[in-house]
């Protein structure tokens, strides 16, 4: 029926559906809830139905059986709205009265030809056999192309697949493809991984919390990245993307957030306790949660909703939380193939994509649990570390492609306002976190008080002695120039002495009236007769 809608709502192709199992009011009520609207295309002349009632107590074998009647039917049909498409449902149906395999096989080529000479394309159903594509086992070498739908069920979880079997004159995968019926109608998504052709932008976002960016290198991740955040239970994970989405709707960019544990108010309300306020966000039109078991439906149904919403909502964010719930349908091995696939139309669409996963205490550190953390850009790791009877959070930046990032843990806090990462202490016994930290802390700032404390007493000290010493150097100064005033005062008075007596004896001798000019008198007092006195 999607055929013939599609065919006549978007390439203005009429259609004609022939039924041999439901009446035109059976199929307007059952096509209705996919949001097809039958009546009104048959009024615009885009649609016929013409339901052929076959009950096999009415009908009775006699000489040859033919299809000319129906020829007949479905040519008028046809003509009435030109129709260019032609689906006929169910050939059972339409042959079940008949025990002649042999008519059947023979009316079954003259339906195929007939409807190739009217140039139309025909969509036929029918039932698959025994062993056999098909209940005849002729449809499947008659037909130009075949689809084979199949419903299955593993684990009690269901999932519709379909192959195409043989497409003449094309190169069609051949692989099988999960679909999709919903009020949208018919969703068929590719299971074979997109390749790797997808561009690599150069811009960075935001993971919402500075003190991580400024790990990074300072800018985040790169637009478009894939990024895997990895430990524990009750670590942090959900609270990193919620980081994540809330710097995204920042922005003013879209965010789809798909949640496998909790409902989209428990999360808001979580959230909401540490200062994140998700529901603005929702309100704008800027967040979309998706909240569901992964027990609802199988790992390519979940991949093919995912595919449809992503396609809907246009997001330049998704949150995946968590990838390992997807485990409890599928091995790892299907849960791999998922979500290589699920990288890779992120990665097509340029969207940034955050994957938690759970790991159990008792595997290894660096395990994803799933075997993606190679196709991954970024893997962030938060663990508990256990010391002194307490249990702190820790993070690792573990790979960052084509970003310089810290090789450091850093412990992280929630707070009121979020996540707090703060530098660990590296000690002698190893990294402290927590009260080991704090109380480290304490006693590095009252060893840092005390060692104030000795400075200062010696720098008093070497001021006290600077002074004492001044000061005895400035008495030992002082004790210098009262004895230097001293003995000068003497040499003067003795130099006054000697003066005074030459002056006496030359006094003395002028009463004698001696020979002064020939007398020289010293300094000292002393006489000397000069050179040529006596002559």
């Amino acid at each position: 029926m999607e055929f013939l809608v599609r065919g006549a709502t978007l390439f203005n192709e009429p259609g004609v559906f022939m039924s041999f199992e439901e009446s035109d009011e059976e199929l307007a009520t059952n096509v209705a809830s996919l949001g097809f609207d039958l009546d009104q295309l048959v009024a615009d002349k885009k649609l016929r139905l013409d339901y052929v009632f076959i009950e096999r107590s009415e009908i009775e074998e006699t000489g040859e059986y033919d299809l000319e009647a129906l020829f007949l039917r479905l040519g008028h049909a046809i003509d009435s709205i030109g129709a260019r498409r032609v689906v006929l449902d169910t050939l059972e149906a339409l042959f079940s009265a008949l025990p002649n395999e042999a008519i059947v096989r023979a009316e079954l080529r003259r339906l195929f030809r007939w409807l190739k000479e009217r140039g139309v394309t025909a969509v036929i159903t029918g039932e698959r056999g025994d062993g056999k594509l098909t209940r005849y086992g002729l449809e499947e070498y008659v037909a130009d192309c075949v689809i084979l739908l199949d419903h299955r069920v593993q684990n009690q979880i269901s999932t519709r697949r379909m192959r195409i079997v043989k497409y003449r004159g094309t190169s069609h995968g051949t692989n099988e493809y999960p679909f999709l019926i919903d009020e949208k109608g018919f969703s068929v998504l590719p299971i074979t991984s997109l390749g790797l052709t997808h561009k690599a932008p150069t811009e960075f976002v935001s993971t919402g919390i500075p003190r991580l960016d400024t790990m990074l290198s300072g800018r985040g991740f790169y637009r478009g990245s894939s990024i895997l955040v990895s430990g524990t239970a009750g670590t942090g994970k959900s609270t990193l993307a919620a980081h994540f989405i809330e710097a995204a709707c920042t922005r003013g960019e879209r965010a789809l957030f798909f949640a496998f544990e909790e409902s989209q108010e428990q999360i808001i309300r979580n959230m909401r306790s540490i200062g994140i306020d998700l529901e603005k966000h929702v309100r704008k039109g800027l967040l979309k949660f998706q909240n569901a078991r992964p027990s609802s439906w199988g790992l390519e149904v979940h991949l093919a909703l995912i595919h449809k919403t992503i396609d809907t909502f246009n997001p330049a964010v998704v949150v995946v939380d968590p990838i390992t719930n997807f485990l409890a349908i599928g091995d790892r091995m299907e849960t791999k193939s998922m979500l290589t696939r699920l990288i890779d139309f992120l990665k097509m669409k340029q969207i940034t994509g955050m994957f938690t996963s759970l790991t159990s205490s008792s595997s290894a550190m660096e395990d994803s649990e799933v075997d993606v953390s190679s196709l991954m850009d970024a893997w962030l790791l938060v663990k508990t570390i256990e010391s002194n009877g307490e249990r702190n959070r820790g993070l690792y930046i573990l790979k960052a492609r084509g970003i310089a990032h810290s090789n450091q843990v850093r412990e992280f806090l929630l707070t009121r306002n979020g996540i707090e990462l703060i530098d660990a202490y590296i000690g002698a016994e190893g990294v402290l976190m927590g009260s080991a930290r704090s109380s480290q802390i304490a006693r590095e700032q009252a060893a840092d008080v005390e060692r104030q404390h000795a400075t200062a007493r010696k720098e008093r000290e070497l001021q006290r002695k600077q002074e004492l010493y001044e000061a005895k150097l400035q008495a030992l100064r002082n004790q210098y120039e009262t004895e230097r005033n001293a003995i000068l005062r003497e040499l003067d008075e003795e130099q006054n002495r000697l003066r005074l007596a030459a002056d006496q004896r030359l006094e003395i001798a002028r009463l004698r009236r001696a020979d002064t000019k020939a007398t020289k008198v010293e300094e000292n007092g002393a006489r000397r007769a000069q050179k040529g006195a006596g002559r």
